[in-house]
């Protein structure tokens, strides 16, 4: 059959090799015939642009062309012509179609018409045939290729921490548990207790939280490090921005301060912007006008200020504001969402934890650019940033971006054996399980930070969906692990 000798659409399309005989295989998107002529306009996935096929009835047989039903998979052998339509520029006079895979017109369920977001989730296994989430797949998949561009670029190595891990890096026991026992009659202790120690790894084990104290470990030999992988949290949390498992981007830099961070975090985030308008504006206009549909929908004051693109663009031409925690709590006190109690959470005092509503005010209502947020109060933040001289808070960096809130989260990390020590202690971290970690500051220890970067929040960004359950292929929520 020679698959191999198939033509991709977007080569196709970018090469408009008029007069050539080629062969593309694809998906039927419609299909519409009168007596004289059949159209089919096909999908390969290589480009959101489906491209049109011209079925003469004389040489292609009736069956076949019955069978050229929406959804039903071909391969067309033809030569490209010019186009007598508008639209594009060249079509495809067919000489022969192969049927591939059929699907039945009266029960295959994307039938070309408008979906709801909602019903696509009820068939993940399909909805990559859309034109959204076509389009949403592969921006995703150009960010991914721009992480690692962008770390290799920078000199930074690629490290691949654990997915099994006996450590809980946020503190939050939010975990999925390993094991082989059986959790119906698992062994006990004398005292009644599950006994781990009669488990594969002989002690309790946990999908990891985060790569972040591993790549810690890899910074102090390498320098600058990054990891790039699944991470999972137990969260019984049904929102657009939770999911159970998701992908994380966390790098870690010896030699780096809390300002070196903020820098790095800034840059990196213009770069995947700038990466994605550059190499997928065809697929970001088509979300965008998706988008201004939506919108549409909305009562005025609640519509975006900016189209999708103007919106990337916006990210990429500002500064980031950067302020103190301290003085984004005056800035919110002050705020009349706060004085006039909209606010779902009202900030009273200092050391309250900001809500994703106070994120986007300080983003799309006063400044008007994303924000970096530093130096947050000790009690809100991990044990592991690094304390101020104030005594009160740490060198942490949370970025927050329109529509989205945080995006970053990052800090410096704490170096000083003994500061360390004593917030473990006071925070009830157990430093006999974290003597590994304790290591790094205990021989050769320096300054060093880092930040995670959600990969589906980004991808959230870049694409203007407004669930985080639609940039990824498919999603793990409470309740729902199919496909």
């Amino acid at each position: 059959m020679a698959f191999n000798k198939r033509v991709k659409i977007k080569t196709i399309l970018d090469q408009n090799p008029i007069g050539s005989e080629l062969t593309i295989m694809g998906w039927v998107r419609t299909k519409r015939s009168n007596k004289n002529v059949t159209f089919i306009a096909m999908n390969d996935g290589s480009v959101i642009t489906n491209y049109q096929v011209v079925a003469d009835p004389n040489l292609i047989s009736e069956d076949v062309l019955k069978k050229c039903s929406t959804g039903a998979c071909l391969k067309i052998t033809g030569t490209v012509v010019e186009s007598q339509g508008s639209g594009q520029a060249s079509e495809l006079n067919a000489i022969s179609i192969e049927v591939l895979g059929e699907a039945d017109p009266e029960k295959y369920p994307l039938q070309p018409k408008k979906h709801s977001l909602e019903f696509l989730r009820e068939i993940a296994h399909l909805r990559m045939r859309t034109n959204t989430f076509g389009a949403v797949f592969r921006v995703r998949h150009a960010l991914a290729f721009a992480v690692h561009q962008y770390f290799n670029n920078k000199g930074f190595f690629y490290i691949h921490t654990p997915i099994i891990t006996a450590s809980d890096a946020e503190g939050a026991g939010e975990t999925f548990k390993v094991t082989t026992l059986d959790i119906a009659n698992p062994p006990r202790t004398e005292e009644g207790a599950v006994d781990f120690k009669q488990d594969f790894f002989e002690r309790e084990a946990n999908l990891t939280v985060s790569g972040q104290l591993e790549g810690e470990l890899a910074a102090m030999a390498l320098s600058e490090i990054y990891t790039f992988g699944p991470t999972f949290r137990a969260e019984n949390s049904n929102t657009t921005r939770h999911l159970a498992e998701f992908w994380m981007i966390e790098p870690e830099m010896a030699f780096y301060d809390a300002e070196d961070n903020a820098d790095l975090a800034e840059d990196f985030l213009k770069y995947l912007i700038q990466y994605a308008l550059e190499n997928c504006m065809e697929d970001l206009k088509f979300l965008e006008s998706r988008l201004l549909d939506e919108e549409k929908s909305k009562p005025a004051d609640q519509r975006s200020e900016l189209g999708l693109i103007d919106k990337l663009k916006f990210v990429l031409e500002n500064e980031f504001v950067r302020i103190t925690y301290t003085e984004a709590i005056e800035i919110l006190k002050r705020s009349k969402p706060n004085q006039k109690k909209k606010f779902q959470y009202l900030i009273e005092e200092w050391g309250a934890d900001l809500q994703s509503e106070h994120e986007r005010y300080l983003v799309e209502k006063h400044f008007k650019k994303p924000v970096i947020l530093t130096d947050y109060p000790k009690e809100i933040k991990s044990f592991y940033m690094r304390q101020n001289e104030d005594g009160k808070t740490v060198a942490a960096m949370d970025i927050l971006f329109p529509g989205i809130g945080e995006i970053v989260g990052g800090s410096q990390r704490e170096e000083r054996m003994d500061v360390l020590l004593k917030r473990m202690e006071e925070m009830n971290i157990p430093t006999e399980e974290m003597w590994w970690f304790l290591d790094t500051r205990r021989f050769g220890s320096t300054p060093h930070a880092g930040f995670g970067l959600g990969f589906e929040r980004m991808v959230q960004f870049v694409t203007g969906m407004g669930n985080i359950r639609d940039v990824i292929a498919f999603p793990r929520t409470p309740g729902n692990a199919e496909f």
